[in-house]
């Protein structure tokens, strides 16, 4: 499964009353593992930064001037992200962007384009109700290093969710299963049969912690996919 991670910074918070994009980042995950092929952009806004916006991202409207508009990226952009997952903390706000700076260019919604859009803040909100659920506190909770982050950065900040949404779903991994068939396994008929009466397995019982640990676990898991997990299915199945 091809996901990417996508943050953008603004000149303000309302795309409604003219705010725009001025940089965009995107780190690509494949069977939830880092690639490599990322994208990072740099745009002219064709509007200067509000005040208190220029204090979040430190992006001078200086910087800005010679940087390509929306329109001259927007067809690398949209190839890029085609077919993928999108993966967004706060997603609404991102994705309100996109889809402002593609309707000044008579294009249709993001979501056009990809095949689905995650937004990692309501599975924070699930999986830790009633706590701070900003990257920050996400990347303190989940020991993800963010030492590095002085101001919002938009792939600085897509990195670090790349990490904080791989440990929100750890486990799921386990899932991915990639079978490799080589015609030598096909056009074997014959498999050596080992006697294994002889041996003798011991049974390592696991202590009451690790039971506890290993449910705690699988509460989470639970808790995240809205109790759609294949056991609890099960369990409910069989009572």
């Amino acid at each position: 499964m091809r996901q990417i991670v996508l943050d953008t910074e603004t000149t303000g918070l309302s795309a409604a009353t003219g705010d725009r994009i001025i940089e965009i980042g995107c780190v690509e995950l494949v069977n939830r593992k880092l690639t490599g092929n990322n994208r990072h952009l740099y745009l002219n806004p064709e509007r200067d930064s509000h005040e208190d916006a220029l204090k979040v991202h430190g992006i001078s409207n200086e910087f800005l001037r010679d940087k390509p508009k929306f329109a001259e990226i927007a067809d690398e952009l949209l190839e890029y992200l085609r077919g993928a997952e999108i993966i967004i903390h706060n997603a609404p706000f991102d994705v309100g962007f996109l889809n402002k700076e593609l309707e000044l260019l008579g294009r249709g919604p993001i979501t056009d384009v990809v095949d689905n859009v995650v937004d990692s803040l309501v599975m924070a909100k699930e999986m830790f109700p009633g706590k701070r659920n900003s990257l920050d506190a996400l990347c303190g909770r989940l020991e993800v290093d963010n030492s590095g982050r002085t101001l919002h950065g938009a792939l600085l900040d897509a990195e670090l969710l790349a990490d904080v949404y791989i440990n929100m779903t750890r486990g799921q991994d386990a899932l991915l299963i990639e079978v490799e068939t080589t015609d030598e396994a096909v056009t074997t008929n014959e498999v050596p049969r080992i006697d294994l009466s002889s041996i003798v397995l011991p049974i390592l019982v696991a202590s009451e912690d690790e039971l506890a640990a290993h449910e705690a676990v699988l509460a989470q898991l639970d808790k995240s996919t809205g109790g759609k997990t294949i056991w609890r299915m099960a369990e409910k199945t069989m009572a």
